[in-house]
């Protein structure tokens, strides 16, 4: 007998759960075709319009486009070389910035290999002579 309770409770869940799941569906479905609706008649509207100003339209499109680029790309030159000239004061006041280590051991592994060529161009030049 306390199988019946528990199996109606179990059923109703899952009509409340598939009532609520059809309800929300179908009022997404009725959105998205409404929506669909109003971007088909705006655009039946507005073309138009747009084939009217579009001699006026795209070089103005164009323009801003080209604006928006160079200020965008001012913008991360300067972020940029703000952020090198930062690394680099860092760099030479001695508090070792990211990456500073690899930048000493090549500067250090150059060195060695000036010095390397120093002593062969040395020696190169007692052999000539000698």
């Amino acid at each position: 007998m306390q199988m019946q309770p528990r199996h109606d409770q179990q059923l109703s869940r899952q009509v409340a759960k598939t009532t609520t799941a059809v309800t929300v569906g179908g009022s997404l479905m009725v959105l998205s075709g409404l929506t669909l609706a109003a971007t088909v008649i705006g655009l039946a509207i507005a073309t138009p319009l747009l084939v009217i100003f579009s001699p006026v339209l795209v070089p103005a499109v164009t323009i801003l486009g080209l604006i928006f680029g160079g200020f965008l790309a001012s913008g991360g030159f300067g972020a940029t070389a703000s952020f090198v000239f930062y690394w680099m004061y860092r760099y030479v006041t001695g508090k070792n910035p990211i990456g500073s280590t690899k930048i000493n051991y090549a500067r250090d592994k150059l060195a060695h290999a000036a010095h390397d060529v120093k002593e062969k161009a040395e020696q190169l030049g007692q052999q000539i002579k000698g």
